[in-house]
């Protein structure tokens, strides 16, 4: 499909985007827009702020911003697959995410970082055995 979001799920009417709660807008689009490499739609109205890939083929993150702060953990986070994970994690953090652990958790010869975007919202960094980069 071009000129829109790619379509997730199996079927032709459904289109998935994944909505994240957060308290500034704009701050929370700079981030994102930076850690993903989208871009924010400037005609997004009221408290939402779509950010879109390039291309517009993907999966849509629209900010929504609400008055109440972030206080436990999501029970749904983002993860980013990336080939070395400490200059990515060092990308984030300098974009304004914090990290949240010290050493990188490993696990079946994966590797990641649990870090936090501007909000407090909690996602993952990881970097996959090797030849596993864009397997599911």
């Amino acid at each position: 499909m071009t000129g829109g979001p790619a379509r997730f799920g199996g079927r032709d009417d459904v289109v998935l985007v994944v909505v994240l709660d957060c308290a500034d807008l704009g701050r929370a689009a700079e981030f994102w827009c930076g850690a993903l490499g989208y871009t924010a739609d400037p005609a997004s109205p009221g408290p939402y702020r779509r950010l879109l890939p390039p291309g517009r083929n993907g999966v849509e993150l629209l900010l929504q911003q609400v008055p109440e702060p972030k206080t436990a953990k999501n029970r749904m986070h983002l993860d980013l697959r990336v080939p070395d994970l400490e200059t990515e994690v060092a990308r984030l953090v300098a974009l304004g995410g914090r990290r949240v652990t010290d050493e990188p958790i490993k696990e079946e010869g994966w590797a990641w970082h649990v870090l936090t975007d501007p909000d407090g919202n909690e996602f993952c960094v990881l970097r996959p055995p090797p030849g596993r980069l864009t397997e599911s």
